[in-house]
């Protein structure tokens, strides 16, 4: 079988393709062939006979038609622009974020092979304010552009599933940490810049306040819930093929504190407050989540703060030693 996967040079792609390089086969596929990389640029050649990298932009239909040979049967959808930057560049979010991702649908529509598509949403469809508890009856109401591309992608993935051209299924991806300090261009980055800042005994500002309350998940935990999304079975017609996924809830001054426990109080020096209103009413007043549907479905959170920090301290360790190529448009998923 032959994996895609897109914005394969971001953050959470260099970690989904490193886990795939480790994996003989996939259940409910059979072994994997090939493993094609797309992003923007690679510092780094390939790492294994079956990785093949597509460098170009994913709005170009060359760069689409590259990719898409060979014929993938499983594609993980990774690529985008970010919040902050598709509210600053409408054009550029509108071309990667909707066409780019329109053209992905219909050449797999094309091909005629029905390949699983698992997309990376984002809670950001859910816009502010949020109601006082977020289930799985909520119903998205974006006031960014990034979570209304998002909202869209999601309609024509449900829609090109249901007539038979490709088999869906959407995760809403919470904060993933720890992001490296190269900005993507999301509003979202102060927590990773915290929780890097702490386990690094660097002093940072935050654009929120400590009271400040966010849904996270830990790299390794998110690219379990990817493989998991992609080995699900078919749901019914008509069952929604987009989860929540579940997430950590905690508020900044908890992560601090949590630090200050191991350091006899020193982090919590290093750490000032800056409070943003727009970026705080955005991100940082994140209610209770009620995930029931993706836990039944058998996706996971993080258990508690202190697993979540030892595997950021395990994410930064093993990202020691890797360079990966700037890319030009930041196209890395929130």
């Amino acid at each position: 079988m032959n994996v895609l996967v897109t914005g394969a040079n971001g953050y959470i792609g260099r970690a989904l393709a490193e886990r795939l390089v480790g994996l003989r086969d996939l259940p409910g596929y059979g072994t994997i062939d090939c493993i094609t990389l797309c992003d923007l640029a690679f510092a780094q050649p390939p790492t294994d006979a079956r990785m093949r990298l597509v460098a170009g932009d994913f709005a170009d239909k060359a760069t689409r038609a590259a990719m898409l040979d060979p014929t993938p049967d499983l594609v993980f959808h990774l690529a985008s622009i970010a919040s902050g930057r598709a509210e600053l560049d409408f054009p550029l979010g509108l071309s990667v974020n909707l066409e780019a991702a329109m053209g992905l649908l219909e050449a797999l529509r094309i091909q005629g092979n029905a390949p699983a598509l698992v997309f990376s949403s984002s809670i950001a469809v859910f816009g502010a304010p949020l109601p006082g508890h977020v289930d799985d009856d909520t119903q998205p109401a974006p006031v960014l552009s990034y979570g209304a591309h998002k909202q869209v992608i999601e309609i024509l993935l449900a829609d090109y599933t249901r007539r038979g051209y490709i088999r869906g299924r959407a995760v809403r991806l919470p904060g993933i940490v720890p992001r490296p300090p190269m900005s993507n261009g999301a509003w979202s980055l102060f927590t990773s810049v915290l929780i890097r800042s702490l386990i690094q005994g660097q002093s940072c500002t935050l654009p929120v306040s400590p009271k400040a309350t966010v849904w996270l998940m830990s790299l390794s935990c998110c690219i379990d819930n990817l493989l998991h999304a992609a080995t699900l079975a078919a749901r019914p017609a008509g069952a929604r093929i987009a989860w929540t996924l579940p997430a950590l809830r905690t508020s900044i001054g908890d992560i601090v504190a949590a630090c200050d426990a191991q350091t006899e109080g020193v982090s919590s020096q290093r750490v000032r407050y800056n409070p943003d209103a727009h970026i705080e009413a955005q991100f940082g007043r994140l209610p209770p989540l009620d995930a029931s549907d993706a836990l039944r479905s058998g996706f996971r959170a993080d258990p508690d703060l202190n697993t979540l920090m030892n595997r950021a301290r395990h994410a930064m360790r093993a990202e020691r030693g890797t360079t990966p190529a700037a890319n030009a448009d930041n196209r890395q998923q929130t």
